[in-house]
């Protein structure tokens, strides 16, 4: 199994994250280390480790200084066809011991031919490990629709198996992509793959003064994603994942071809036929309050 590990300036937490690797219940796995340019002790703290551990069982490149979503899909390149499953991992967290384990009790179910995408719940926590909370137990099922009007889980949390790495492996060299969590959840689900979310968290999510992104479960949070939806920020998301799935749509299903091309249309259509295009093509968010929102995003013309 290949842990895809990106870094950059994460030297305050990366030790942390590290020994929590080393000590999970399954201990088949390989780091690659992408790290995007640190200026602080990440490489010096990765150099260690792969001393510690040995040269095999730790593998350090450089990034391609593009952003962290392109870090991921460059490590990925990097690993693919060298293992059988592929877990993204931040340099910030703390995962729990079973973590590789729950993900590999549910991918080895699935067949091999199959883009699989495992993600599950995180536990949020401060600087210090306080805990905070949990991160949204969603129980809709996944699906391109979904996948579609939001990304379902974390990038941490994640694991694939050799045919979705494939798969992710596919998308042209320096595509802008909103987030790797999210486009590999629309093109898993768009090309007919399966994914699972499990409702049980499988690491601590760290919460703090340098995220890229966080979790986003706090009131002001979502008054904030409602402004920036005004301003059209979501408008912006959508436009990238189309322009990213139309690179690859001739590997999507016929079926959500059609999805891709339906939302496509519902986004420059008047007010009636964009709601219709919307409910006959069922897309939804996995919250009341998700969907609310995007009936108003639907209204005022910023899907």
């Amino acid at each position: 199994m290949a842990i895809l590990l990106c870094t950059y300036n994460g030297g305050s937490f990366l030790k942390e994250q590290l020994d929590s690797i080393a000590a999970q219940s399954h201990a088949q796995w390989v780091v690659y280390a992408s790290d995007d340019g640190s200026t602080d002790e990440t490489l010096e703290i990765l150099q260690h480790y792969r001393e510690s551990w040995g040269h095999e069982r730790l593998l350090i490149s450089q990034g391609p200084r593009r952003g962290f979503s392109n870090n991921f899909l460059s490590v990925l390149g990097q690993a693919c066809s060298h293992h059988g499953y592929y877990a993204f991992c931040d340099q910030d967290d703390y995962w729990h011991p079973t973590k590789l384990q729950r993900a590999l009790d549910w991918m080895e179910l699935q067949p091999t031919t199959t883009p699989s995408l495992y993600c599950a719940r995180t536990r949020l926590v401060d600087e210090t490990g306080n805990v905070a909370g949990l991160s949204p137990l969603f129980n809709k099922r996944p699906s391109f629709e979904n996948a579609l009007m939001q990304s379902l889980a974390g990038g941490n949390t994640m694991m694939i198996n050799q045919s979705a790495c494939s798969l992710l492996d596919l998308t042209p060299a320096n595509t802008p992509l909103v987030c790797h969590d999210w486009w590999a959840y629309l093109l898993i689900t768009g090309c007919g793959g399966n994914v699972y979310c499990d409702p049980t968290p499988t690491l601590d999510y760290r919460q703090h003064a340098h995220n890229v992104i966080g979790a986003n479960t706090s009131a002001k949070s979502r008054l904030y994603r409602l402004k920036r939806m005004f301003q059209g920020s979501l408008q912006e998301w959508n436009a990238t994942n189309i322009a990213a799935l139309t690179l690859l749509a001739t590997y999507l299903t016929p079926r959500n071809q059609v999805k891709l091309e339906r939302f496509e249309q519902s986004r420059e259509a008047r007010l009636a036929k964009r709601i219709k295009l919307m409910i006959t093509g069922r897309f939804y968010r996995q919250t009341i309050m998700g969907n609310l929102g995007l009936a108003l995003a639907v209204l005022i013309k910023r899907i």
